[in-house]
């Protein structure tokens, strides 16, 4: 059984910088893609940023230019570096972990932007 533990989150002024991680148990994390979701109040859950086994990465257009992820193999672990923050980055972030069809998810960290 995969665990994923995300630590990081908090309150921030608007302009801040913020950096996530998520930990992950289990053999598997190497092999899997890793990714960071996130549900602001009232909305549904979107795609942020993933990280392939390869290190390839994508994001969403809302977030390019201002967060990174990044994964260290060595550790199990994800993270997300978020600057520039606004607040409609508000939000609870979630980690992910997908493994040959099986979705994997963390119990959230939030993150509240003030402006």
């Amino acid at each position: 059984q995969v665990q994923l533990v995300e630590s990081g989150g908090g309150l921030v002024q608007a302009g801040g910088s913020l950096r996530l991680s998520c930990a992950a148990s289990g053999s598997i994390f190497i092999i899997s893609a890793m990714g960071w979701y996130r549900q602001a109040p009232g909305k549904q859950r979107e795609l942020v940023a993933t990280i392939a086994s390869g290190g390839s990465t994508n994001f969403a257009e809302s977030v390019k230019g201002r967060f990174t992820i990044s994964r260290d193999n060595a550790k199990n672990t994800v993270y997300l570096q978020m600057n520039t923050l606004k607040p409609e980055d508000t939000a609870v972030y979630y980690c992910n972990l997908k493994w040959r069809g099986f979705d994997f998810w963390g119990k959230g960290t939030l993150v509240t932007v003030s402006s």
